[in-house]
């Protein structure tokens, strides 16, 4: 069902973009990535008043986290019981004339600081609870930057399409003049035409594209397709500190993992102790109409289960806990490696790019096309010249993309 409706969706979207043309070109609004961030709830003023389901769950994990500590703290409940002996026999026992009656209350006595062991283990719980929340913050702030470049960078290419095919429009009005001037063979206009179809196609490719794109990013803050966003990339500036710190909220997991296990060996332990449970209470001897005092304790004997079984699990787990930790720790800075190595590679190769390369390639197209106009140069270098140049403006694009959504993976490593 979900399947269907996206493709319908997404159809119905794209036919509308088709017909109407660029992406973006019948929207007033343009969205920004501050304005992303706001609507998906990541952002500090909105974060406390989002509904964003992806948001919505670990807030009510932490608040039943919470809750549970409240309940760890509470002390057992007293017992009421009543007994009734001597009943309904035989002899001397006949009827209800030698029954007693007894009333009492018990209460257990938690021994072996089974309250204080329950309340760290809960509170641990929690702390666990709460990083995994700033995880899953994290996580989606991750999301809308990467997905924003995403859409940032498939308008890019929809702009860059929409320049190609104006470019082939002027080629094929050039070249079907200089056909009939006969300056030409009737083969320039043809090919001119096709390069002029491919390019459309090419346009309607990127159109689609960007609309999934946008479809993307919407689906972030349950919007059925995000508003349109501008073709240019916006600044992204990975944190410095993250160079040296080498801790994120992953180490952090792992590490509250580890306590939460360690305080579960201590609940554990608290559990092979036994309990006693004192109780008090009145007994009545219907046969005098006499009543007297009764007291006692009760208490198990812990000769076969002590909790043995679960505190050598909790303490497996505990040293389970401490490897994974050890494994998060080296993951996270070989991540932390690789994130930064993609974002300067990219770095170099978009200032590459955008200085030198693109300047030339740009120059170059020019001289072509005043050259064509001229007759001086045949269309087949025209259209090479063009091909390079808008090659590079793909590689500018894919490089700048890069780097936004390296820029954006830092900034998530480096959440606390």
């Amino acid at each position: 069902m979900h399947a269907t409706w996206w493709r319908g969706a997404l159809f119905t979207g794209l036919s509308l973009a088709l017909f109407a043309g660029p992406v973006g070109a019948q929207d007033t609004d343009v969205l920004s990535l501050n304005e992303a961030l706001e609507r998906s709830g990541v952002s500090e003023t909105a974060a406390e008043n989002s509904r964003n389901p992806r948001l919505v769950g670990p807030t009510e994990d932490a608040a039943a986290a919470r809750a549970l500590i409240d309940q760890a703290g509470l002390k057992p409940n007293p017992e009421l019981a009543f007994e009734a002996e001597n009943l309904a026999g035989s002899g001397a026992f006949s009827g209800l004339s030698a029954t007693e009656y007894t009333l009492s209350v018990g209460l257990p006595l938690e021994l072996g600081g089974k309250r204080r062991a329950r309340i760290a283990a809960a509170r641990a719980e929690l702390d666990l609870t709460e990083l995994r929340g700033d995880l899953s913050r994290a996580e989606l702030g991750y999301m809308v930057r990467r997905r924003y470049v995403a859409a940032v960078g498939a308008a890019a290419r929809v702009e860059l399409a929409a320049d190609i095919l104006e470019r082939n429009r002027e080629l094929v009005r050039i070249a079907e003049a200089l056909v009939e001037a006969g300056r030409e063979p009737p083969l320039r206009g043809l090919r001119a035409r096709a390069a002029y179809a491919e390019a459309e196609a090419e346009l309607k490719a990127a159109q689609a594209d960007a609309l999934a794109a946008r479809f993307a990013l919407g689906a972030l803050w349950s919007e059925e397709v995000a508003p349109a966003v501008p073709a240019e990339f916006p600044a992204i500036v990975p944190p410095d500190s993250l160079v040296a710190s080498y801790s994120g909220l992953e180490t952090d997991i792992a590490r509250a993992e580890r306590a939460a296990a360690e305080a579960e060996i201590m609940r554990e332990r608290s559990l092979g102790v036994p309990d006693p449970t004192v109780s008090a209470g009145v007994r009545r001897f219907a046969e005098s109409n006499d009543n007297a005092f009764v007291v006692g304790v009760s208490i198990p004997l812990p000769i076969r289960n002590r909790n043995q079984g679960n505190i050598l699990a909790a303490q497996a787990r505990a040293r389970a806990a401490g490897a994974r930790e050890a494994v998060a720790l080296a993951d996270y800075r070989q991540a932390v490696a690789e994130a930064r190595a993609a974002y300067l590679s990219a770095e170099v190769k978009a200032s590459t790019l955008a200085r030198e390369s693109l300047p030339q390639a740009e120059e170059a197209l020019r001289l072509a096309q005043i050259g064509y106009r001229n007759g001086k140069f045949p269309l087949l270098e025209v259209l090479a010249a063009a091909d390079a140049r808008d090659a590079i403006r793909r590689s500018l694009i894919d490089a700048r993309e890069t780097q936004g959504s390296a820029a954006a993976r830092l900034i998530r490593l480096a959440a606390q």
